[in-house]
């Protein structure tokens, strides 16, 4: 048999091509391949905008025709009712189980988050709405209460009174409850102990504590007892214990936040536990320290009972917490919002419209915070 020939033997392999695909058919493809990562297609909106239309139809028919019922209350919960079941008819045709209870669900939440949404929606502008007229009116910004009467035009008195008192009592409760606050949210998570379980537990506690008991344990020790006279300083200190849980419950959970790997790292370096604390911990829990600040100071800015029984009222404008009297932004609205004459009425809303703002601003405020921490900016 001869021996196979060097041509035989060797293969020339043939020559490959590599094909680049056009940019734009890729583009396509995966345009095409793309998925609703919502979960809903046009069918699916389709199918909820008909099954709430449908339901508006059916109900209107039934509810204010048909049967003997009225009231705009009772239509709108038949009215979603009625949808829910519709809604979940029409699912079940196209999909299985599993998406017809998600679907149900879905909406069933979003349409309570819609109503929490629209309360606070409808709060906010009746009360801007009836406030509007006072606060029209530059004095109501820089003049007191002390030469206005229940008859006297808008154009006379003002709150500017009650919004300096408001300040000077939360700037005494922050002085008082920043450091307890604090101090006890680093005991309760740095230092421990036996004693930190009561203390936390007696914190949770205290966070719903009714505002009227705050005041009336001041109104009892600090006046009664003390011989304090009714001021902004016993004000500040009702407000304090509202304030207090609220602050040391947020700062706990924070510093709980911090990373154990800054602390090992620190007690590695030759640190004590509280320059450990000091150094470390304070700095990098700062910012979130600052919301649970600001949300503490945004539940005691708005206390009416414990101001009510430790403040006293006065319509002149006085910067000196322990010379008397001093009111604030929540007591002039209860008390103007009891006389019956509308230009009370109008300042009162036109106070509850300023009281509104601040505490709106103080939230704004604590989420730009949080985001700014979150963004690390």
């Amino acid at each position: 048999m001869a021996a196979p020939t060097i041509e035989e033997s060797t293969t020339v392999p043939e020559e490959s091509t590599v094909e680049i695909p056009d940019p734009r058919v890729v583009v396509a493809e995966d345009e095409a391949r793309k998925r609703n990562l919502s979960g809903r297609t046009v069918d699916d909106v389709l199918a909820a905008t008909g099954s709430l239309l449908g339901a508006l139809g059916l109900v209107w028919v039934l509810y204010e025709n048909l049967l003997p019922t009225s009231g705009p209350l009772g239509f709108v919960v038949s009215w979603f009712g009625v949808f829910v079941l519709m809604y979940a008819g029409v699912t079940a045709m196209r999909h299985p189980r599993t998406v017809v209870v998600d679907r149900v669900i879905g909406a069933v939440v979003k349409a309570f988050a819609g109503l929490v949404g629209f309360v606070v929606l409808l709060v906010i502008g009746y009360t801007l709405v009836r406030g509007i007229d006072a606060l029209g009116y530059g004095n109501f910004f820089t003049s007191d209460m002390s030469g206005a009467g229940p008859l006297d035009p808008l154009s006379v008195g003002g709150m500017l009174h009650a919004l300096v008192g408001t300040l000077v009592e939360i700037g005494i409760a922050v002085v008082i409850t920043l450091p307890l606050g604090v101090g006890c949210a680093l005991f309760l998570n740095e230092v421990g102990g036996r004693l930190a379980r009561p203390v936390r537990t007696v914190v949770e506690a205290m966070t719903a504590l009714p505002s009227i008991v705050a005041g009336l344990f001041v109104l009892s020790t600090a006046l009664l007892m003390f011989g304090l006279p009714r001021s902004g300083f016993a004000a500040a200190l009702a407000i304090s214990v509202m304030m207090l849980p609220i602050i040391a419950r947020s700062a706990e959970v924070v510093l709980r936040v911090v990373p154990n790997g800054l602390r090992e790292a620190s007690l590695a370096l030759g640190a004590s536990q509280w320059q450990t604390v000091w150094r470390v911990v304070l700095p990098t829990a700062r910012p979130s320290l600052a919301t649970a600040l600001i949300l503490g100071i945004a539940r005691g800015i708005g206390e009416t009972s414990p101001v009510l029984l430790t403040a006293g009222y006065t319509t002149y404008l006085t910067f000196d917490p322990t010379s008397g009297p001093m009111v604030s932004l929540p007591l002039m609205t209860y008390t103007l919002s009891r006389s019956s004459e509308a230009v009370d009425q109008s300042r009162a809303f036109g106070a509850a419209s300023v009281l509104l703002l601040v505490v709106l601003l103080l939230f704004v405020v604590a989420r730009l915070v949080a985001q700014r921490q979150k963004t690390g900016r």
